[in-house]
């Protein structure tokens, strides 16, 4: 799908509060269309005996579902607990015979690995669930946020949805005790964890503009860009140590980095909307025997992310702008050096809606 837009946002946001009756501004309700018993728990809605719907239009074909959950009492096996149906396909997480874990169930059904449902683990945390279906049908689960685990492996899980049955978005359950700590629905997107966060602030910040920029960067038709850097090449930089720049990223590399953000001021009542500045730097790595042409051809892929960046990003009118940059050319100085490091950094300034919150 991309990263979501500044215009997207979580149309339904819940806290563990009634679904009936969410928080905030623009925040829509769901439906009750079964049973009854659900009420406060603590920090959760918990849910014997109920069965909520969110109505999805006929164009809304790319959903995303968030939950976060507990076991008090196992479902039955077999028991939905979360669907999506676009009209055209559906999918379906449920409950299976063992409860720490979970069945994804479209045309084919694929099991989750060992989750901790019931919370029986030392310091235990409500399991995270993101759903997703787009418009091809393709469906992933994701659980607890994660793409790839510490191995670099898949985390997620896939299905093609099954045929569409009743257009909507689901969540609850009939049997069992379930304690439903937060639901998250946006009809904007099929998003994973890299795509739409349930924060406004971690999707403005991280992935808008961090990840968007790493995006860019990787779609650019630019001769070095294009030619000299792959795009295994071109990441965000979570990992900016040495090891990271010359070991485990193929030299010539641009990683990527949010460093700063700040708002001088929230400049209308209520705090309803505010000005952010973003810096992003970013960093050209190259290396060679001879410095000088790691230098020189350091110097010409940041031209080239810095024509990219000026003619593909901050161009929406009112809404974001590019404000400043700044360059630091990196020189040599021990003679065992042969790595060049060239570091641009990127003002961004953005214009931010800060209602589409849980309150």
């Amino acid at each position: 799908m991309g990263i979501a837009q500044s215009s997207h946002y979580w149309v339904s946001r819940l806290a563990g509060n009634d679904p009936a009756s969410p928080r905030g501004d623009y925040n829509t309700a769901w439906t009750l269309t079964s049973g009854s018993s659900g009420a406060v728990s603590g920090n959760a809605w918990r849910i014997t005996d109920q069965k909520w719907k969110y109505t999805i239009a006929a164009t809304d074909n790319d959903l995303t579902l968030i939950t976060a959950i507990a076991y008090t009492g196992t479902p039955n096996d077999g028991e939905m607990l979360m669907a999506l149906d676009n009209g055209t396909h559906r999918v379906e997480v449920q409950a299976s015979s063992n409860a720490n874990k979970l069945n994804l169930v479209g045309a084919t059904t694929v099991q989750t690995v060992g989750l901790d449902l019931s919370m029986g683990e030392d310091s235990p945390v409500p399991c995270i669930l993101r759903l997703t279906l787009a418009n091809d049908g393709t469906a992933n689960l994701y659980m607890r946020e994660i793409i790839e685990d510490d191995d670099a492996q898949q985390h997620y899980i896939s299905v093609t949805g099954s045929s569409s049955s009743a257009q909507g978005a689901y969540f609850g359950n009939a049997t069992g005790s379930v304690d439903w700590y937060t639901v998250y629905l946006t009809t904007f997107g099929a998003y994973s964890p890299d795509e739409m966060d349930m924060s406004d602030w971690v999707t403005n910040s991280l992935m808008q503009t961090g990840l968007s920029v790493v995006q860019t960067l990787k779609e650019s038709n630019r001769f070095y860009l294009n030619t000299h850097v792959t795009n295994s090449s071109i990441v965000y930089g979570y990992d900016l140590s040495s090891n990271a720049f010359v070991n485990r990223v193929q030299a010539p590399s641009v990683h990527v980095v949010t460093q700063k953000i700040q708002s001088p001021d929230f400049l209308t009542l209520a705090g309803k909307r505010t000005d952010q500045q973003y810096n992003v730097i970013v960093y050209i790595t190259t290396r060679g025997t001879d410095y000088k042409n790691a230098y020189r051809q350091g110097l010409s892929i940041m031209g080239e992310v810095f024509d990219e960046l000026y003619t593909q990003t901050g161009l929406q009118a009112g809404v974001d702008s590019i404000t400043s940059y700044q360059a630091n050319l990196d020189s040599k100085m021990d003679d065992d050096d042969v790595v060049c490091i060239h570091i641009l950094t990127i003002t961004y300034m953005k214009k931010i809606r800060m209602f589409l919150r849980e309150v």
